[in-house]
């Protein structure tokens, strides 16, 4: 599936990749980078910059951190994700304390999320 990117994004993208929060430096340098499938980081979808997205398990990571709570970061969420999903997309928010209070669960979520992405038809005897 191609998805729609605004090119005019891509500066601010570059920017976001070479400035990365503490919190997604933690989740790529330490399971995403070397992740058996590919993750690209601060990828353009849309309107959208997204902070990690697997385009083989059509799967969007996004770390939460404080200014996603108030009232303008709910909205503007809640349309990302909305418009995310209506692109096929699975969206995964993780609060950035997760990052530190339960880094193994993170990384557990997402692989379950990859698996059941990548085996979508597969039946439970096998």
């Amino acid at each position: 599936m191609n998805l729609p990117k605004k090119i005019s994004l891509k500066k601010n993208a570059q920017n976001l990749r070479r400035n990365m929060t503490k919190e997604e430096r933690h989740l790529w340098y330490d399971f995403l980078r070397t992740y058996p499938l590919q993750f690209k980081r601060q990828a353009i979808i849309g309107n959208f910059i997204v902070d990690f997205y697997c385009h083989k398990a059509n799967l969007v990571i996004e770390l939460d951190g404080s200014q996603h709570y108030d009232e303008n970061g709910l909205d503007h969420d809640a349309q990302r994700t909305d418009f995310l999903k209506s692109n096929g997309l699975v969206v995964l928010r993780i609060p950035n304390n997760e990052i530190w209070d339960n880094f193994s669960g993170v990384c557990d979520a997402i692989d379950s999320i990859v698996e059941d992405k990548s085996h979508p038809h597969q039946s439970a005897n096998g």
